[in-house]
């Protein structure tokens, strides 16, 4: 099978040019015990596989990236009995293990044993399964490894979706829908008439306007510094929006002494000091981007005793992926999540590197790849 693989980081722009995505040709896994193999039918460009590609957020190399796909089971390892060949699935990027200390205080997304699988580049039920054709170790990304012709994955890491979903939508959910929706409705638990501003335009902030849009009565700030972000926000459902340099006019505007809840899905330890300071007392700011590790976030600490404002990290939108993601595609049968303006185009796997430099110029929101 075909194969993108990253062998090192910080390779200098334009990646159509340095390249640090090389397709190899690999042997095809098999399934281990608790384990499926998933034909990849479409997989997206996300904001975490650029952070790896740039060195932003380190991982163990050499490494077959790729997070976020939608796909269809070709076979299941020994002891797996609620899946079956031919199912379509979500790929999710955190597997949970059931028996942590974060899952059973319910929330999966931040599992022990799911967590230090990620960090090792192994799956949650053994070591890395990928070989070079030399028989280099090839570390998974996220315990997916989705920029492939096929993925092995642990059981935990798909959920099973219906054949009415076209696999161009399916591929938004496992990472982008779960994150976005997630941010707003489980860890902000934004309530009707409450008013929400979302910087950082991209999926996950264009996700989080959505949700946030269907809840009766509020009202939806959008910043990003590009118009056409903007433009793009308000079609999702946004009431206004607008660049960096305007918002707190939009803000004092329309949601008077502060919001309710800020969302921040740009990754930047600058731009969750300006979110802090747009809150209303009582205010909750959602932490949903990934700063640099080397990012210090520097504010006055009287404001959380003494204005009862609060920071809360939001990762994978503290999800239950096997209710969620059913619940969240019925919202786009419904017609009041309309994903598919995030879906900017699809293109063949081969122009991946051209994808990276599309979405760090914020040319694209989600690029999807096809191996066929």
């Amino acid at each position: 099978m075909l194969s993108s693989i990253l062998y090192d980081t910080g390779l200098p722009r334009p990646y159509a040019d340095s390249r640090p995505l090389r397709h190899e040709t690999v042997a095809v896994p098999v399934p281990r015990p608790g384990e499926v193999l998933v034909k990849i039918e479409r997989a997206s460009l996300c904001h975490s596989d650029l952070s790896v590609v740039n060195g932003s957020r380190p991982r163990p190399l050499p490494m077959a990236l790729g997070h976020e796909a939608a796909g269809t089971i070709a076979e299941v390892g020994a002891g797996v009995t609620d899946v079956q060949a031919g199912d379509r699935v979500v790929l999710i990027f955190v597997p949970s293990c059931g028996d942590c200390r974060a899952c059973d205080a319910g929330r999966p997304a931040l599992c022990h044993r799911g967590a230090e699988a990620n960090g090792s580049g192994d799956l949650l039920h053994g070591p890395a399964a990928l070989r070079t054709a030399s028989g280099v170790r090839l570390n998974h990304h996220l315990g997916v490894s989705a920029f492939s012709g096929f993925a092995v994955v642990a059981r935990e890491s798909v959920v099973v979706i219906d054949e009415d979903v076209p696999f161009d939508i399916a591929a938004l959910f496992g990472c982008a829908a779960l994150t976005g929706i997630g941010a707003v409705r489980n860890t902000a638990r934004l309530a009707p008439g409450q008013s929400v501003v979302v910087f950082g335009l991209g999926a996950v902030g264009l996700m989080a306007v959505m949700a946030a849009a269907r809840i009766p009565g509020t009202c939806v700030i959008a910043v990003d510094p590009l118009p056409e972000k903007q433009r793009l926000a308000l079609r999702a459902g946004a009431d206004h929006a607008g660049s960096p340099d305007q918002v707190a006019a939009l803000v004092a505007e329309y949601a008077g002494d502060g919001v309710d809840v800020a969302i921040e899905a740009v990754g930047s330890a600058r731009v969750m000091e300006a979110c802090l300071g747009l809150l209303t007392r009582g205010g909750a700011l959602v932490s949903v981007g990934l700063p640099r590790p080397d990012e210090i976030l520097s504010v006055p600490a009287l404001q959380f005793a003494g204005t009862g404002v609060r920071l809360l990290g939001s990762y994978l939108g503290d999800s239950l992926p096997a209710r969620d993601i059913p619940l969240y595609l019925q919202m786009w049968r419904d017609g009041t999540l309309p994903v598919e303006l995030l879906h900017t185009d699809t293109k063949p796997i081969a122009e991946l590197n051209e994808g990276l430099d599309a979405l760090a110029d914020g040319a694209v929101v989600r690029r999807l790849f096809a191996f066929a």
